[in-house]
């Protein structure tokens, strides 16, 4: 008997801080993003919040490692992160890991953590 090992889901999420007059352009860099990112093979969640301070706050949920790291070889991702520096006060403030508790529901796409 064969047996597959199931990959836990990986979160990404941290804080980008623009700087002074660059907080639309982050915005609009940031929400252009979104949907890209969540039509792309083994996306769970993705999310982008607004902080009472000014902060943009990103939420993501992929199937896996290597879901995450074909997200971040696209073009979009690329052409996103070519633009990003020019726009923030501070380096990113980002944190990722595998998730510990159980995904709700079924993953897009057919893929299941």
């Amino acid at each position: 008997m064969t047996t597959t090992a199931v990959q836990a889901p990986v979160s990404l999420y941290g804080f980008l801080t623009p700087k002074p007059g660059h907080a639309d352009e982050l915005r609009r860099l940031l929400l252009d993003l979104v949907e890209p990112s969540r039509a792309h093979e083994g996306n769970l969640e993705y999310h982008l919040h607004e902080q009472e301070d000014g902060r943009f706050f990103l939420y993501e949920v992929w199937h896996s490692q290597e879901a995450l790291d074909r997200h971040h070889a696209t073009e979009v991702v690329k052409t996103f992160m070519q633009a990003l520096p020019k726009h923030l006060a501070t380096e990113p403030e980002a944190y990722s890991g595998t998730m510990k508790s159980l995904y709700p529901k079924e993953a897009p796409h057919d893929e299941r953590p």
